[in-house]
């Protein structure tokens, strides 16, 4: 009896082996990856108007990541050390989560696709807590806590803070156009996402300016 009780709880805090989330901290100083590489890539690319290729490293995110203040509370749950890794097809999103002093390491995988419409579908594949894979739990629990906050509050459909949150819960694909303000001249742009490619430790984003 006592095995049966204590193997669910010790595959519920399993801790990945591929989980090693950089341990930076925060000092108040922003990326120079985002600053140096990743905002000037988007700079040089948004000003040729032409599609072009926003290459991501997983090494370069994870710096942005941790160098965030963490941890973060969402209710009772505290969420820290989250890290980043790109797989071929997959992001692969963990972080240690704290309920009532309990450390259970979440495990997210999404595989990210275009539909042929052009639309962005972030398609949550699998979610584990520790070795446990609690995937259909969660994506019914999520989908009906979506539903009654649209049921409650009043969004608008083209947020794309709700799009996006409708994909993760509801698998709904969003029209992926973003609008980023350009750090030199502070302009707000608009690109689109026309292709997605995942390999190991890198992500390819194929961006295309929309012009009003």
């Amino acid at each position: 009896m006592v095995i049966a009780v204590s193997l669910p709880y010790l595959m519920l805090l399993h801790k990945p082996a591929r989980y090693n989330p950089l341990d930076i901290g925060y000092d108040g100083q922003v990326s120079k990856y985002l600053t140096h590489e990743l905002l000037p890539q988007l700079h040089n690319g948004i000003q040729r108007a032409e599609p072009f290729d926003l290459v991501v490293t997983e090494r370069g995110i994870n710096d942005i990541i941790a160098r965030a203040k963490w941890p973060k509370q969402y209710g009772e749950i505290v969420f820290s050390a989250p890290e980043v890794l790109f797989l071929p097809d997959t992001i692969v999103l963990m972080g240690t989560a704290v309920l009532k002093r309990v450390q259970v390491v979440i495990t997210t995988e999404l595989n990210p696709s275009l539909d042929d419409r052009g639309l962005l579908n972030l398609n949550v594949t699998k979610v584990k807590a520790g070795a446990v894979n609690i995937t259909l739990p969660i994506k019914a629990i999520a989908g009906r806590m979506y539903a009654d906050r649209l049921a409650a509050v009043d969004i608008d459909p083209n947020d794309l803070t709700a799009q996006i949150a409708a994909s993760l819960f509801n698998e709904e694909p969003f029209d992926p156009v973003f609008e980023i303000k350009d750090m030199f001249d502070g302009e707000e742009r608009k690109v689109r996402v026309e292709k997605i490619t995942l390999a190991p430790e890198k992500l390819t984003v194929r961006l295309t300016p929309v012009t009003n």
